[in-house]
């Protein structure tokens, strides 16, 4: 493959790549053959703020790379922008004869961290109106986790996330999570923070969701 075809292949499928994941994901081609791997095409470029020619990276700095660098692939890397944008980033290389270039994907995903925090803030809520007026909830909500802790048959201690996930489902199951503090109270016995319960909570829906649809599927054969 010439340099002309490799750019070309390169330069199409950053384009599609930026069509497709929309206009929180830059992508762009660097000639990487030159130690300040300026950009040769750039799409979604206000992610980051630069433009064909610049010799800036996704860190905003113009520092030459060393010899492995230029010839290494980084994927699925966290870096923050001088703006303060939460970034993913990988860049994959297409090395010929005369020729290093480079396909850089640059995913701002700062959006998502502010809707995630206010999807757990959603979430969070104090009790149901039920356990709020019924007395001794603490006491019951104690009990059914110690029954479920004696299901797994593991001490606190040594649980691992398939266990906690366990115990939290059993506690479903129960209906553990209608009384009143029932998160906070279950975080502090399993010794995990609040949002890593709505976590596996999250993950409990939508594996009963997938499985759900799976038996939908089969009955339609």
């Amino acid at each position: 493959m010439k340099r002309e075809e490799a750019f070309e292949f390169l330069d199409r499928t950053a384009r599609g790549i930026a069509e497709m994941f929309g206009s929180s994901c830059e992508t762009l081609v660097h000639d990487m053959g030159d130690p300040s791997h300026p950009i040769l095409a750039i799409y979604n470029g206000h992610v980051s703020g630069r433009t064909v020619g610049s010799t800036l990276d996704i860190l905003g700095t113009a520092r030459a790379l060393d010899g492995d660098a230029l010839v290494t692939d980084f994927v699925n890397l966290y870096a923050t922008t001088p703006a303060g944008q939460q970034i993913k980033s990988s860049t994959f290389h297409l090395i010929g004869e005369d020729y290093n270039l480079a396909l850089g994907v640059n995913f701002d995903y700062t959006a998502l961290v502010y809707a995630n925090r206010t999807l757990v803030d959603l979430m969070s809520a104090e009790a149901d109106l039920q356990s709020a007026m019924w007395q001794g909830g603490d006491r019951r909500l104690s009990d059914l986790l110690d029954e479920c802790l004696a299901a797994v048959g593991k001490p606190v201690g040594a649980l691992n996330k398939r266990d906690r996930m366990k115990v939290i489902a059993l506690l479903d199951q129960k209906n553990a999570f209608s009384y009143r503090k029932s998160v906070p109270f279950v975080a502090r016995r399993l010794q995990v923070s609040r949002y890593t319960v709505y976590k596996y909570l999250g993950e409990l829906t939508a594996g009963q969701e997938e499985a759900a649809s799976r038996e939908a599927d089969g009955a339609d054969e």
